[in-house]
């Protein structure tokens, strides 16, 4: 097996997303219409989502009361406070926009399958794990915009009634018209699992290398001082400890069996970039978006790779 084997395909995809951005950025008139494309693959990757949710996995998920609401609690408050945190604590220390960045991090939802896959691995509650994801996605459309909006103040994004329609009809439409369309197509959807799971990858990697070129359109390295770098890794690594370590003691506290705990691990220190790349679109000129993502791009990438260690900890008796 060759080390490059090893690493999770999908941080070897957002790798070459973010390569091919810097090297082959799209740019000027093109622009449009790869952000087309862009929601386009997005809008799909959710339909995709409503369709392998089963309902009945759903009400069944959703009465695990003790779990879901405070993971609710946790992903939407705590870690939503640890972003504003870091964004205090970076004025005047970390370029603006990438302590904007780590803000817009904190307030977004969990993973889906990255959460789900994980923590079936580590001998969660692979239901209640299902239900959670998609929860906190669906709450994500309503709540992750509002919020950083709120907790940002003057330094956030506006966010108004038409950036809301465009999230609900990018997000939450496809993924109605998925569980309406369940019964037609999740036998499809299951017997080529292989390829709609890269479908749901490139698609990820599209949103992120149509926000990134952005970015390195107005050369994005220039607005970042070296010291600013070691803040972005340092801050990265920071969130990580309070959202694994975090989640963790959360789960303890509430006296969790071991798989709803395992859940709350996983499900509740991960973040979303299938949220944060079109989302950022929305809320941020193409030139500001691309920076703002710079931590949830490095975060998701880092939550990858400790993933797969501490599912395969966890994971012994």
């Amino acid at each position: 097996m060759t080390i490059l084997s090893r690493i999770d395909p999908m941080v070897r995809l957002l790798t070459l997303a973010i390569a091919l951005a810097l090297v082959v950025p799209v740019t000027g008139g093109a622009r449009d219409g790869a952000q087309f494309v862009a929601n386009a693959a997005v809008f799909l990757l959710f339909f995709l989502n409503g369709v392998r949710l089963p309902r009945h996995e759903v009400a069944q998920g959703l009465t695990n009361h003790r779990l879901l609401w405070p993971l609710v609690a946790w992903c939407f408050g705590g870690m939503a406070l640890a972003g504003w945190g870091l964004w205090q604590a970076g004025q005047g220390w970390m370029p603006p926009l990438i302590a904007l960045g780590f803000l817009y991090l904190g307030c977004l939802p969990s993973t889906v399958q990255s959460a789900t896959a994980y923590s079936s691995l580590a001998g969660g509650n692979v239901a209640s794990s299902v239900v959670a994801a998609a929860l906190l996605n669906l709450l994500g459309v309503f709540i992750t915009a509002p919020l950083f909006s709120r907790l940002g103040g003057g330094g956030a994004a506006e966010f108004h009634g038409d950036g809301l329609l465009k999230v609900v009809m990018i997000l939450l439409v496809p993924f109605v018209l998925g569980q309406v369309m369940q019964g037609r197509l999740s036998g499809w959807v299951r017997d080529n699992k292989d390829l709609t799971t890269w479908f749901d990858r490139g698609s990820i990697a599209i949103a992120v290398y149509v926000a990134f070129s952005g970015a390195v359109e107005q050369r994005f390295w220039q607005q970042v001082e070296p010291a600013g770098w070691g803040w972005l890794l340092g801050g990265t690594a920071l969130l990580l400890l309070i959202g694994h370590g975090g989640a963790w003691l959360l789960g303890g506290l509430l006296g969790l069996d071991r798989g709803n705990r395992v859940s709350m691990l996983f499900a509740g220190a991960q973040k979303s970039i299938a949220m944060g790349a079109p989302l950022a679109a929305v809320l941020f000129a193409p030139a500001v978006a691309g920076v703002v993502l710079l931590p949830i791009l490095l975060y998701h990438l880092a939550q990858l790779v400790l993933a797969a260690p501490i599912a395969n900890r966890l994971s012994r008796p």
